[in-house]
């Protein structure tokens, strides 16, 4: 157990890291998601609230359907990256633990007379793998069988969305804390793997998403970051809205990229990238031992203009191990 924004979250479980990532790719596992900011938008103003607020087109959201999306501070540097959710009877927001309380405030700096209010008495629980969706259905004695990718649907008094971060398919399960604890071992006893911080990580790097903190800050723009069709320019006004368009128009600063390394070092967050003519190129954001591809691999920023064949270098205490620039997908989902 670790301190993660404010909250006691498991590194894993006694199975181990790698056994619970391995559940996920090839069969299910379960994490608890408690630990993320739910926030509830109610009332005339909630979907204005969203559009200005917000990169993507809330407006084409019909109930039950979700979408992801980025806010963003003025300059265009991502204050955080969200899920927003239309329900029967208002809008959610799904915010990264880290900055819940950042959001909350922030979003309510912006309401006005919209209702803007932390859903304390739920939280979420995630299943993931290509067993996520029978695994539910077994487990609860529900049909999921019309719930689509970024769709809701309402049942046994859950709201199940379909949306996931790990590269695999899953169901993510929006309960009152109070049942939280016996659906968790109401699954764990029909024999689905709990995965704790360190398999969402290694799953989610994989699969080339970025986290906040390490991909994403308020530095870093979602265009950079590689998220451009999460931004709609053509939607009307927004925050960051202006910057974005100029740095569309003008060129990124940085890119984020997949690189995959020639031996067993280990990179990590902070170490330089160097080209083959010794010249600092970029920085790496997230590093792993991927336990698909049995390789380490990483997300880095470096400069747009780098080639695909440019020979990489990663400095790994102080030693510069060979790398190369391949697609930030590392592992992609069998359909």
């Amino acid at each position: 157990m670790v301190e993660f924004a404010g909250w006691a979250m498991p590194v894993s479980y006694p199975a181990g890291i790698i056994a619970e990532h391995t559940a996920v790719r090839s069969s299910v596992g379960i994490f608890d998601i408690g630990h993320m900011g739910l926030i509830k938008i109610d009332g005339e103003g909630a979907l204005a609230l969203i559009q200005e607020a917000a990169t993507n087109d809330a407006s084409k959201l019909a109930v039950s359907q979700c979408q992801y999306s980025v806010l963003c501070n003025e300059k265009g540097g991502v204050i955080d990256d969200i899920l927003v959710y239309r329900l029967a009877d208002y809008f959610m927001i799904v915010a990264n633990a880290s900055n819940a309380e950042k959001v909350l405030g922030w979003l309510r700096s912006l309401a006005g007379k919209t209702a803007v209010q932390p859903l304390d008495g739920h939280c979420m629980l995630s299943l993931q793998g290509p067993r996520a969706i029978a695994a539910a259905e077994k487990t609860l004695s529900v049909s999921l069988t019309n719930l689509k990718h970024n769709h809701t649907l309402s049942a046994n008094g859950l709201v199940f969305s379909r949306t996931g971060y790990t590269g695999e398919d899953g169901v993510e399960l929006i309960a009152a804390k109070k049942e939280a604890a016996s659906l968790w071992d109401a699954f764990v006893q029909a024999g689905v793997q709990p995965c704790g911080l360190g398999a969402r990580d290694t799953l989610r790097l994989e699969a080339g998403l970025p986290l906040y903190g390490h991909e994403y800050d308020e530095e870093t723009t979602p265009l950079e970051a590689g998220y451009g069709w999460a931004v709609k320019f053509d939607k009307g006004d927004f925050i960051g809205r202006e910057a974005l368009l100029k740095e569309k128009n003008e060129g990124l600063r940085k890119k984020l990229v997949g690189i995959e390394l020639a031996s067993r070092a280990i990179p990590r967050q902070g170490n330089l990238v160097f080209d083959d003519q010794k010249a600092k190129i970029g920085v790496v954001t997230s590093g792993t031992f991927s336990p698909t591809l049995k390789k380490p691999v990483a997300l880095a920023y470096l400069s747009p203009q780098t080639s695909p064949l440019t020979p990489l270098f990663v400095e790994i205490r102080g030693e510069k191990v060979p790398a190369r620039l391949v697609d930030k997908t590392f592992v992609k989902r069998v359909k």
